[in-house]
């Protein structure tokens, strides 16, 4: 299904799903205030200056951030107890979110994007 925005994928999940995408979401906007909401890949994510600053979504037992390769490598050592692939990173939903750990990721991303 394609979703025309934000608001609209996070509601067709359960409400402790949609806690978490929307933590995820005020992360982004209070880290980042000059990006924009884009739909991203058919996801939630953010863009800064025109270019993706990270796209995130919510799977039956996870959530997944996309942060690109150069995000998911300089957190390699905090990242080692999660799931990660070359552009993605799974957080387990039965487990605690690491919400500082995501923001932190957001911030090095953003002094990776020229303006």
């Amino acid at each position: 299904m394609a979703y025309k925005n934000t608001d609209e994928y996070i509601s067709t999940f359960p409400e402790d799903v949609q806690t978490i995408l929307q933590k995820v979401r005020t992360i982004v906007k209070k880290a980042v205030p000059k990006s924009d909401e884009a739909m991203v890949y058919g996801v939630p994510g953010f863009k800064l200056n025109g270019k993706n600053l990270v796209a995130y979504a919510a799977f039956k037992s996870h959530l997944g951030i996309y942060p690109e390769p150069e995000a998911i490598i300089h957190f390699k050592k905090e990242l080692e107890i999660y799931e990660t692939s070359k552009g993605a990173i799974k957080f387990p939903l039965d487990k605690q979110i690491p919400f500082s750990l995501i923001e932190k990721i957001i911030k090095f991303k953003v002094s990776g994007i020229k303006k």
